[in-house]
């Protein structure tokens, strides 16, 4: 076997320690930002919101705010895909706000007096442009994919029905285009919720979401299921004397849309479950799942531990005072 050159190295070959990259650069931005997102708990919720709150103060050197603006863009991204997560996500923004440089603003957005927006007051300015962007821009997107998913699923039919053969429907792009529009909707209602939960949204806005929801008329079903996430949220707290006119109207109208032939079974029963949670005042049936530290998860856990320890044992009392249990004799007559 011959001996085997070694490989020489080229003057123009790739090193990856020379290619120079800003520290400040949105390529940067974005990859550390976004890795930050990833280790987001609630058990590392300090030590990472400060990171994540560093990395939007860059912004101090700029006039336009596109650092911060391109955070929030993440931090939106992440709430509204994880919906399970939307609690913590909105405490994240609560802490931004509050805590987000005075010196960070933008020279193209004034206040009354005619001074630039800064710090916090910024902050939920672009927030809340960006929400109210895609609550009203979301339906159209939605109504889109379900169209061009609709369309997939009667080709995909046509095409069984030539062929003989059962196709995946399930796994075509425009089904999960589909599902991701529908995910992300949800997941936007529900951060809403939580944002108007710790009071960076106001009361009025809330009745303004709930009033577009409920005015489609011709094809309610998928403002419907976005009204009972919305009003399983924040219905608690809205519905106050003050406001239970407004509420009392919401919900007539709701009891209405359970009687439409326009509104099928499945968004008939969310409905009905919604009106009996107002019944109940607004007390859940089963615990919704939010997240937790692992000291919490571990209490849980015991809890559900001694649960069922405890209904061992009454099973086991019960079960051998059954077994000492024994029918009385009749007492005996003349001595026999």
């Amino acid at each position: 076997m011959e001996p085997v050159e070694p490989l020489q190295a080229t003057a123009n070959r790739w090193d990856r320690k020379a290619i120079v990259v800003d520290a400040n650069s949105p390529q940067m931005v974005d990859r550390k930002v976004k890795g930050l997102l990833n280790k987001l708990t609630m058990e590392k919720f300090d030590s990472i919101s400060d990171q994540i709150i560093a990395w939007a103060n860059k912004s101090e050197k700029e006039k336009d705010g596109r650092t911060l603006i391109q955070v929030i863009r993440l931090v939106f991204e992440n709430a509204t895909d994880q919906a399970t997560w939307s609690e913590m996500y909105a405490r994240l923004c609560r802490k931004m706000m509050e805590q987000i440089s005075p010196k960070v603003q933008d020279d193209g957005i004034k206040n009354n007096e005619g001074k630039p927006v800064a710090g916090g007051q910024l902050f939920r300015k672009y927030l809340l442009n960006r929400c109210q962007e895609d609550f009203e821009r979301g339906w159209v997107v939605k109504a889109a994919a379900k169209a061009t998913d609709d369309e997939a699923v009667k080709a995909a039919n046509d095409k069984t029905k030539e062929t003989g053969k059962e196709e995946a429907v399930l796994y075509s792009e425009e089904y999960y285009a589909a599902q991701k529009a529908k995910r992300q909707g949800l997941g936007l209602i529900k951060f809403i919720g939580e944002l108007f939960k710790l009071q960076m949204l106001t009361e009025r806005i809330m009745h303004e979401c709930v009033k577009k929801l409920l005015g489609n008329v011709d094809n309610p079903e998928e403002e419907i299921e976005s009204l009972c996430k919305l009003l399983t949220t924040v219905g608690g707290i809205l519905d106050t004397p003050k406001a239970r006119a407004h509420l009392d109207v919401y919900f007539s109208r709701m009891k209405e849309l359970t009687k439409s032939p326009n509104v099928n079974s499945r968004m008939q029963y969310m409905l009905i479950d919604l009106v009996e949670l107002r019944d109940r005042k607004w007390i859940a049936c089963q615990n919704v799942a939010a997240p937790q530290t692992i000291a919490q998860i571990h209490e849980n856990v015991s809890c559900l531990v001694c649960y069922i320890v405890v209904n061992y044992i009454l099973i086991n009392c019960k079960c051998r005072l059954q077994r000492r249990r024994r029918p009385l004799r009749r007492s005996r007559i003349n001595g026999r």
